[in-house]
């Protein structure tokens, strides 16, 4: 299962979105209920579901799938790296 799917998938369970929707160029102004209440639900599981930890800096970036996309996949190859 690629990210994209996880993430699509984890939007569906968050804000009851419809993951044929999402799309890497989704933002979060597309998406109802993503406020700053729904950001840190959906990063809460993001963290849970990817064994990764979002710092201050990844909260503030995370303002669309692809900016997503790319912070998981960078915190995983830092631990694959370990």
């Amino acid at each position: 299962m690629t990210v994209l799917t996880k993430v699509r998938e984890i939007l569906k369970e968050v804000f009851g979105l419809d993951p044929r929707l999402v799309s890497m160029e989704t933002e979060a102004t597309d998406i109802s209920g993503w406020d700053s209440v729904g950001h840190l639900s959906l990063c809460g599981v993001l963290e849970e579901t990817f064994k990764i930890h979002f710092d201050a800096n990844d909260l503030a970036e995370m303002n669309s799938i692809k900016s997503i996309i790319t912070i998981i996949e960078a915190k995983k190859d830092m631990h694959a790296e370990v």
